[in-house]
């Protein structure tokens, strides 16, 4: 099945501790209501770099930004950007290349993505942003705040590629390695693999043919899904690429360092991070909190999005805004 993939890089550690479970009632799992295919929202678009992004932008206050990973887009964050849009507001983008933004001719590697969201922020001239971010836009949003953390409120995070689950010691095998040959472009580019099998099989409940039609949406063509392959191609493993093993190992240490307040979303059985992984957040990182959301896999945002959006919001609200945010967090862990 295609979650072993996931489940294969999942690292071993120890038994987590985090913030209470929640109960089955809270989780989200009996109450489809918070589970929607509909993307209700107004789509905008800003130039960034010579071409287009689409991005969806809700509610007013300070800013809550949304990145997605591969092969996603704003349509993952339909059903959680709802729970903050009453006191901040919610900006979901589309990484370039991918949902409805251009796609220009890139080779799509990590490194022009980065160049591209550090560009649109800029573009919407976001202040005193809160991240929400997933997959590869974790590396995105952990990159983005080591070199603009004094404009960085806090950070929520989920099944992210960063340590200790990444950089991978060993070079990639199994299935993430033939994305490295011409039988990856096949399973790909002409099979839509990660639209049509990897996504659906890192969702428990499943997902309705309304939400598949959204998602296969910007990749109607071979051509129009290489940014899905570029992306596990840019995996860092083995050393390699090594422009991206360098980029997952500073973040590691920044994260050791900085005082910005961070939040870990985390599922059972996860897929890149699980209840371990919460154990080594909580050890690595001055303040965190981790929340354990109920089942999902690594699209976990599709599964438990009512307690996603809780307990983003109240999160948010508990850690202030801007600089005082910054001060009250440091107070409360020093308290």
């Amino acid at each position: 099945m295609p979650i072993d993939v996931f489940l294969a890089i999942t690292t071993a550690l120890s038994v987590a501790t985090s913030i209470p479970s929640p109960t089955m009632a809270q989780q989200g799992a009996d109450a489809p209501s918070a589970i929607s295919a509909d993307f209700p929202f107004e789509s905008r678009y800003v130039e960034v770099l010579g071409s287009r992004m689409h991005y969806i932008d809700e509610g007013e206050g300070e800013p809550i930004l949304f990145l997605h990973g591969n092969p996603t887009s704003s349509y993952l964050w339909r059903n959680i950007i709802p729970f903050v849009t009453d006191d901040y507001r919610a900006i979901a983008v589309d990484l370039i290349g991918m949902g409805k933004s251009d796609k220009p001719d890139l080779a799509y590697t990590y490194q022009d993505h980065k160049r591209y969201v550090d560009a649109f922020i800029a573009a919407l001239d976001l202040r005193n942003v809160t991240l929400v971010i997933h997959d590869w836009g974790s590396v995105l949003g952990f990159d983005y705040a080591m070199e603009h953390d004094d404009n960085v409120v806090g950070i929520a995070f989920m099944e992210a590629i960063i340590p200790p689950s990444f950089p991978r010691g060993e070079p990639m095998g199994g299935p993430l390695g033939r994305y490295r040959t011409d039988a990856g472009e096949d399973l790909i580019l002409e099979q839509n693999q990660f639209v049509e099998q990897i996504l659906p099989g890192s969702v428990v409940r499943g997902l309705t043919d309304e939400e598949m039609e959204y998602y296969r949406g910007p990749y109607p063509t071979p051509e129009s899904r290489v940014p899905t392959l570029q992306w596990p191609r840019e995996l860092p493993a083995g050393g390699e690429p090594a422009r991206n093993v360098e980029v997952v190992n500073r973040i590691g240490g920044w994260m050791r360092e900085t005082d910005i307040p961070m939040l870990f979303f985390w599922a059972r059985p996860g897929a890149l991070n699980n209840e371990a992984f919460a154990e080594a957040m909580v050890e690595r990182v001055k303040n965190i909190q981790t929340a354990f959301v109920g089942v999902g896999r690594h699209f976990i945002q599709e599964d438990q999005p009512e307690m996603i959006g809780r307990t983003l919001a109240d999160w948010r609200r508990r850690i202030g805004g801007g600089l005082r945010g910054r001060l009250v967090a440091q107070t409360h862990r020093h308290g």
